[in-house]
């Protein structure tokens, strides 16, 4: 078989290479402590979804900085004690239609599918950024301070969104899940380090190990805006360390030790959009119950079988 990045048996070792900022902890820490002290403004507005056994809610909430994030929420018609699984989307997308949720509504489980803040659905970014954006926004505060770095905010609203649906008088706050794909799949592993989460599925995830991505010359799709930085504000890399230890704030590897839930990981080998290797790094540190499905020669694509992996990796949530 061809190979686009490290043997399996490699990728299992491989602890990731780009730089970890001294302070990470204490960076996150005085993140959480941000969020902490942020009031859940919210407000849930019924929406005409037709389905007897299903309500449905569009919820907004005020997230750090004071954009209004939105989530399609739908929960089981009188039912309490509910497990919830929390949904992300990929890279620029939305959340999509909310019929394709009500499977798991059916089963019990109340839904919150987040919509990213600036990106392609109904959530807003109301917050103020030094340096360029060019195609995307990784880099997206990169020349401000470290704490106004825009995934920094969306780690911390999908924080922010666990804690409000554990407040919600149907659902079990110690029977939460997430599940994404791509940017999905790394804001999975980001809510699952930040917050009380008892499952996660991530598949491919995304913002990972940069230095890795550099490396392997794939700075282009998902991670296109590295390169047009580089050629536009640093063409010598004479920056390189101290451009990539600071997206080390927001390299999920490092917040990956602090996971609790249980992890299956679903991984595309043949993926040059977020190579194997990258996500692998974060992976590798997760010390709680986990386990890894490898699709050989498949790439960024769908994954034939994943949702029924998921949905009964989730049965029991």
């Amino acid at each position: 078989m061809p190979l686009v990045d490290m043997p399996l048996e490699q990728l299992l070792q491989y602890q990731g290479i780009n730089p970890k900022p001294v302070d990470f902890d204490a960076y996150w820490e005085r993140a959480i402590n941000q969020l902490n002290n942020t009031p859940d403004e919210i407000s849930l507005t019924p929406f005409p979804l037709t389905a007897s056994f299903a309500e449905a809610f569009e919820l907004r909430f005020k997230g750090i900085g004071g954009s209004e994030v939105y989530v399609k929420y739908i929960r089981p018609k009188g039912k309490k004690n509910c497990p919830c699984m929390l949904q992300f989307h990929g890279y620029s997308w939305f959340t999509g239609d909310w019929s394709n949720r009500l499977n798991w509504v059916a089963n019990g489980y109340a839904v919150a599918a987040m919509e990213c803040r600036g990106q392609g659905g109904l959530s807003q970014d109301t917050s103020v950024y030094s340096g360029p954006t060019v195609r995307g926004h990784i880099i997206r505060g990169i020349e401000g301070p470290e704490d106004d770095m825009y995934f920094r905010n969306v780690y911390l609203d999908t924080a922010q969104l666990a804690r409000i649906v554990s407040d919600f008088d149907e659902v079990d706050p110690a029977r939460l899940g997430a599940m994404g794909g791509s940017q999905g799949g790394a804001l999975t592993l980001a809510c699952a380090s930040l917050a009380n989460i008892k499952k996660a599925a991530p598949m491919y995830p995304f913002l990972c190990d940069y230095k890795r991505v550099m490396e392997m010359d794939l700075m282009k799709d998902a991670y296109e805006e590295l390169k047009y930085y580089f050629k536009m504000r640093d063409p010598r890399h004479e920056r390189e360390t101290e451009i990539l230890t600071k997206l080390g704030y927001i390299d999920l590897q490092f917040l990956a030790p602090r996971i609790k839930a249980e992890v299956l990981l679903f991984a595309g080998l043949m993926d040059t959009i977020t190579p194997p290797s990258t996500y692998f790094a974060a992976y590798n540190k997760i010390s709680s119950k986990k386990n890894h499905v490898v699709y050989h020669d498949f790439g960024h694509e769908g994954l034939p079988g994943a949702d029924d992996l998921i949905w009964e990796f989730m049965h029991d949530l």
